[in-house]
């Protein structure tokens, strides 16, 4: 008894409002706000690096359906490809913000988005930026990775007000009760990360203003990847899985999925600039 009136019950509506029929939610309104603090970041690199202003104007599109597209495609090969691969209602939904009801359908939005899926999505739109616009891959990746904690951040405060990738029980004095889910004091996983990421974003600003000179092309892109997926493997231990699969598991599936992108950011920290 005592554990749960020291724990913060948290229970907030994610519908924000409503609006002719469609529900404007706090997730997508958090996802839209990190999306666009990260390019008013990318457009001061842009400038400070006196980069034309022409070549920035596309970058924004390709980063948004990049990062939708690849979440979402991440989110139902990586974690439930049975439910959407096997009928053609469920590909209908795997790739529409929409479920299907007896009698018809209704709009949800995006219903689960892998950060996983969503990188990748991102390297592949930056790439086909990066060849239409005729730039260094390399130099276009370090400028967006100064901004991606910060989008980060946003997006799981965006899980947090849905109550959803939540922790295990705990007993520690800061526990939420998700009342949505149950009435067990969890870790808050969500906070956990949304703090890690905006650190990390900190030190991000403050290696550009101070030492963007100094260190090498692929470095911020490289430590991105390991800062972020380094504290993803390890904060698994205190989330609950996503998919019931993994319970049979000696890692779960972000786990795993986390392992080539520390290898891929520890190769561009410390490797890359020797390469070259």
């Amino acid at each position: 008894m005592n554990n749960i009136l020291l724990s913060i019950n948290w229970n907030p509506n994610p519908e924000l409002l409503h609006l002719g029929g469609i529900s404007i939610r706090y997730y997508g309104i958090l996802w839209a706000i990190g999306i666009f603090l990260a390019y008013f970041i990318v457009r001061y690199q842009y400038r400070d690096k006196k980069i034309d202003e022409k070549k920035f104007e596309p970058l924004f599109f390709y980063c948004f359906f990049g990062i939708l597209i690849g979440a979402r495609l991440g989110h139902c090969l990586f974690y439930d490809p049975g439910q959407y691969l096997t009928s053609g209602k469920g590909f209908i939904e795997m790739l529409l913000p929409i479920k299907f009801i007896p009698g018809g359908w209704k709009f949800t939005g995006y219903e689960g988005l892998a950060s996983h899926g969503g990188t990748l999505g991102l390297m592949i739109a930056l790439w086909m930026y990066c060849r239409k616009m005729k730039m260094h891959y390399m130099d276009v990746v370090d400028m967006i990775a100064v901004a991606t904690p910060i989008t980060a951040c946003f997006i799981r405060l965006a899980n947090l007000m849905n109550s959803e990738i939540i922790g295990k029980p705990t007993d520690l004095p800061w526990a939420f009760v998700f009342e949505r889910i149950d009435m067990l004091p969890r870790h808050p996983g969500q906070l956990y990360e949304a703090i890690a990421y905006l650190i990390l974003f900190f030190i991000m600003i403050f290696l550009y203003k101070n030492y963007s000179k100094k260190l090498h092309r692929g470095f911020f892109f490289g430590l991105c990847l390991t800062y972020i997926f380094t504290f993803r493997f390890f904060i698994e231990f205190v989330k609950e899985n996503q998919e019931k699969f993994e319970d049979n598991m000696m890692f779960n599936m972000g786990q795993w999925l986390s392992v080539p992108f520390i290898i891929i950011g520890l190769y561009f920290m410390f490797f890359y600039q020797k390469k070259n």
